[in-house]
């Protein structure tokens, strides 16, 4: 890799540095978060840098800590690391009113960052969203024996739903993970939302992203089940939905904000 497609560092304020890619343009901006053990190269996330950059609008995309070219152990980090790597990004790499996009557990930080930050976000599109993850999809679904061997501190690893990657699972993380829960109760988020997940995805069901649209408070949030969709949901005719779907987003948050900015002028 050559000095020009390295990707920029934000350094975190306990020493570690995130990588980033960022480019400028109109808003809203739309900022990428990837899934467990993903990486910011993969193809949604740059389908929707290449619609960013066809209309001339801002986009970012990062790894976590611990996470493709990102520093940081893995095994050390927890969900309040990754939501503050999350909120970083958004607070010093970019400005004006943002639509998030969150990819599997990136939906679930994504939810935090939205209910953190709610004056600069927009919209939000989750894409086989796997909210509240350490609880619903591992804690839960674990026997006693496995529950016993991680809370007398073993590191579990298997094989990734979807073969290409190992899952890590430690006590800290599952317990770390009690403190974002956000399926609880109602999500206090009423920007438009949009989610699409896979009918055949055998890593999340899509059960969790109807759970998730009943929880938000949004009166403009709607779920699409792709029949033949697996996790990735990275098939060209995927991608294409991907993509249309932001550009829908985008064209509310635009027309919102041209509206707030006309009742803004004063009357003559």
């Amino acid at each position: 890799m050559n000095s020009e497609t390295r990707p920029a560092r934000l350094r975190r304020s306990d020493g570690a540095t995130i990588a980033y890619r960022t480019i400028a343009g109109k808003s809203p901006g739309i900022v990428f978060m990837t899934g467990y053990r993903s990486r910011m190269e993969g193809a949604k996330a740059l389908a929707l840098e290449a619609y960013a950059r066809s209309t001339g609008r801002a986009f970012t995309r990062f790894d976590y800590q611990g996470h493709g070219e990102s520093e940081g152990d893995f095994e050390s980090a927890s969900l309040s690391t990754w939501i503050g790597d999350a909120l970083a990004v958004v607070d010093e790499v970019t400005s004006g009113p943002l639509i998030l996009a969150g990819s599997s557990m990136g939906a679930w930080i994504m939810l935090r960052v939205a209910l953190a930050r709610p004056e600069r976000v927009a919209g939000l599109m989750g894409i086989a969203s796997a909210p509240d993850l350490t609880k619903t999809l591992m804690w839960e679904l674990f026997d006693d024996d496995t529950r016993e061997k991680l809370e007398a501190g073993a590191v579990l690893r298997f094989p990734s739903g979807e073969g290409d990657s190992e899952t890590i699972v430690t006590h800290a993380l599952i317990e770390d993970g009690k403190q974002h829960l956000v399926l609880e109760g109602l999500i206090p988020i009423k920007v438009p939302v949009r989610l699409l997940h896979g009918l055949a995805d055998e890593t999340v069901p899509w059960t969790l992203s109807e759970l998730m649209l009943a929880q938000l408070e949004s009166t403009d949030a709607s779920l699409t089940l792709i029949k033949d969709g697996g996790h990735r949901l990275s098939k060209p005719h995927e991608l294409g939905l991907l993509v249309q779907t932001m550009d829908g987003l985008c064209r509310i948050a635009e027309r919102q904000s041209a509206a707030d900015a006309s009742a803004a002028k004063p009357s003559r």
